[in-house]
């Protein structure tokens, strides 16, 4: 049972993430096909959007797999490297089901 309700060792953890884009209006589709490249060549899902402002929610790919702190760490350094991006947040680990 505990497999069918996402909990204890089948929980899947994910984060949210949000930033500011600053690109001519004719750029946003090129970035964000880069952005969805690189979310999904780590094996990880995105669900979100946004058109200046961004906000999203990130988990792994897998089946019952979980996004990790090297994930985390990788999308905000890949965020923060891109000069057209501004007020990177990346949350922190939550349950992607339940929230805590």
């Amino acid at each position: 049972m505990r497999k069918k309700l996402y909990l204890d060792e089948f929980a899947i953890f994910g984060f949210e993430l949000s930033f500011v884009l600053d690109v001519a209006e004719n750029d946003i589709e090129k970035f964000l096909d880069e952005f969805v490249d690189v979310i999904e060549d780590n094996g990880l899902i995105i669900g979100g959007g946004g058109f200046k402002e961004f906000s999203a929610f990130v988990c792994s790919g897998r089946r019952y797999g979980s996004a990790t702190d090297d994930d985390r760490q990788f999308i905000e350094k890949w965020l923060t490297s891109k000069p057209s991006i501004s007020n990177v947040v990346v949350g922190k680990l939550v349950d992607a089901n339940y929230g805590i």
